[in-house]
């Protein structure tokens, strides 16, 4: 019996395949002569999450279950060799899971890249894309990414505030005490940040370079991306260097500089364009047979008005192992630190809470075509306030 129901799903699967691949075949569009051609990709996919408290990071929920479909659509485009386009656009219940209760739709990407060589030394490109910073936005889409979430300096939600400055010290600090504001104060990265601009990157040899001017800071939230939202008066400039020394490594070093406050912030005595945020830090990538690791750490500074400098220092470490051809798991490591601020009596005070993060996942693909995740994330963060300390996760992708 065991062998006839280990057949029957063997045979479901190859044929389930067979109906994809033949759609995956035909969505293109091409005219040789002309030589362009415009390939439709769709990303659906279907998570759902547990938590046991205070949802943690980009969640957005009263409840112990979320759920969060989602559908992305990528058209390619290319024209000739040097001309290429993407648009993303997505329906989903908000670009961050439960922000849109009723749904939303959106075009999350759009650009156009121009590489004037027929090697990829130059390419310039305009639009509306993710930042070049750090290594986890490269796969940071759910077929890719190993997790469910992103890693904690790309979504622990931190006491800076993008929309208002505080009025004083006490204020600020007194921010440590209630639970995260999510809709008020931002990470260090917001996930991939789509932001909009212009950007320069290329590959020499071994070495790689990315640089880009954006219209909102790494920390942005999602509504302030659009170009139509902040256009460019205060831009934020990012860069990252790399070297691959083989083809096991990669190490970059990344750097990022601009104002983080939105124009709700401008006072008659706060002007936003004085108030940066400063990050930077290095990624390091390897490959070693089943194996693969990322880590990345950044330090990061907020110049908050009627406060100074608020200093944060973030990493993670992240491994991934192929069990079988189709069975991988994988392993995450994350931790972030907050310096100090004088409080009113001039004492030295952490202007956030110290937190850890510890996160298994387990992947399976069944075909080229599906893919379905499992996760479990504990945190815990230093003093009895806490955002989710356990989560559980399951994702169920279908790309095509």
């Amino acid at each position: 019996m065991k062998k006839i129901i280990a057949l029957a799903l063997t045979a479901t699967a190859a044929h389930g395949q067979a109906f994809l691949d033949k759609i995956d075949e035909r969505l293109y569009l091409e005219f040789p002569e002309a030589a362009f051609r415009t390939d439709l990709s769709v990303l659906a996919d279907i998570e759902g999450y547990y938590i046991d408290q205070h949802p943690p990071g980009l969640l957005f929920s009263d409840d112990d279950f979320l759920v969060q479909p989602r559908l992305s659509l990528f058209l390619d485009t290319r024209l000739g060799d040097h001309l290429y386009s993407l648009v993303q656009f997505r329906v989903d219940r908000g670009f961050d899971p439960g922000v849109e209760p009723d749904g939303d739709a959106r075009f999350d990407e759009y650009l156009l890249r121009y590489t004037p060589f027929d090697q990829p030394w130059v390419n310039l490109q305009v639009g509306k894309f993710a930042t070049v910073y750090g290594n986890f936005v490269p796969r940071h889409d759910s077929w890719n990414n190993s997790f469910i979430n992103s890693p904690l300096p790309y979504e622990n939600v931190i006491t800076i505030s993008d929309q208002a400055a505080p009025p004083n010290r006490t204020a600020f600090l007194n921010r440590r005490n209630v639970h995260d504001q999510k809709t008020k104060w931002v990470p260090i990265i917001w996930g991939p940040s789509y932001t909009a601009g212009a950007s320069i990157f290329g590959t020499a040899n071994r070495f790689d370079y990315a640089f880009e001017f954006k219209n909102a800071s790494l920390s942005s939230r999602p509504a302030a991306w659009d170009p139509f939202e902040l256009q460019w008066e205060n831009p934020t400039y990012t860069g990252r260097i790399g070297m691959r020394p083989n083809a096991a490594w990669n190490i970059g070093a990344n750097a990022s500089y601009g104002p983080y406050l939105l124009p709700s912030a401008n006072t008659p005595t706060v002007d936003i364009s004085k108030f940066q945020q400063f990050t930077i830090g290095p990624d390091i990538s390897f490959s070693w047979r089943h194996w693969q690791f990322w880590a990345e750490a950044m330090a990061a500074r907020f110049e908050v008005p009627n406060v100074g400098n608020a200093d944060t220092i973030a990493y993670y470490l992240e491994s991934r192992y192929k069990i079988t051809p189709k069975l991988f798991g994988a392993l995450r490591w994350n931790q972030q630190f907050f310096d100090d601020v004088k409080n009113a009596a001039g004492a030295d005070v952490p202007w956030d809470r110290d937190i850890w993060r510890a996160e298994v996942a387990l992947g399976y693909r069944f075909t080229r075509h599906l893919q379905t995740k499992l996760q479990y994330s504990y945190s815990r963060q230093k003093g009895n306030l806490q955002e989710g300390e356990q989560m559980a996760a399951a994702q169920l992708t279908l790309k095509f």
